[in-house]
């Protein structure tokens, strides 16, 4: 391989095989007078004069400073927080009421079925006899001589026992709803809507 001379030494220097870090180049000159630069030695005839070179280094990488680097992007603003309210109406009271006569009922109200009842069969005697004193009368309420009102007594059964028994409720309209009249179904059907709609309330299922 034959350069023209000038600057043909440096693209020698880089088309050579990287194999050492010096090169070695040959300036020939023929009887001419004209001058070529090589990479093998020169031919007969013509003088030789050989050039040892550095052969060229690409610079040491730049160390990178810690601190320096692409701008840091800001965090992503986090996703709103979403909060849903469910307003309920509070658990409804179940009471579990028991008659003078030891029946039980339960009832959705506390008072206890006031009625007024004759004296001799609540157990009190004439008035201005010597027997238990009459019930107090409620104010604004009209009793007829010889009558008393009564109350049954009444206690408020804990939530877990009113979701049990709304629960056995349901399920006994369920097993008489097949042998029902359509008059009786129409009743039942309410009653066990109603039943759902406080069980999914204040029990938490449906």
């Amino acid at each position: 391989m034959s350069l023209r001379p000038a600057l043909s030494i440096a693209l020698l220097l880089t088309a050579l095989p990287a194999a050492a870090d010096t090169v070695t180049l040959y300036r020939c000159t023929d009887k001419a007078g004209h001058e070529t630069i090589r990479d093998t030695p020169c031919a007969a005839g013509q003088s030789q004069r050989e050039l040892v070179m550095q052969r060229p280094q690409d610079p040491p990488p730049r160390a990178v400073s810690a601190g320096v680097g692409a701008p840091q992007l800001p965090a992503p603003a986090p996703a709103p927080t979403v909060t849903q309210v469910i307003y309920r109406t509070p658990p409804r009271l179940m009471y579990e009421c028991v008659t003078p006569e030891g029946q039980t009922y339960t009832s959705d109200s506390g008072e206890g079925n006031p009625r007024q009842v004759p004296l001799w069969a609540s157990g009190y005697g004439p008035v201005g006899a010597g027997g238990p004193h009459r019930p107090g009368v409620y104010v604004g309420t009209v009793v007829p001589l010889g009558t008393t009102w009564v109350r049954d007594t009444c206690n408020a059964l804990p939530q877990q026992e009113v979701c049990a028994r709304l629960s056995d409720r349901r399920w006994e309209i369920q097993r008489r709803y097949n042998s029902a009249l359509q008059s009786e179904r129409q009743a039942l059907d309410r009653e066990q809507r109603g039943i759902d709609a406080r069980m999914a309330n204040d029990c938490g299922n449906g």
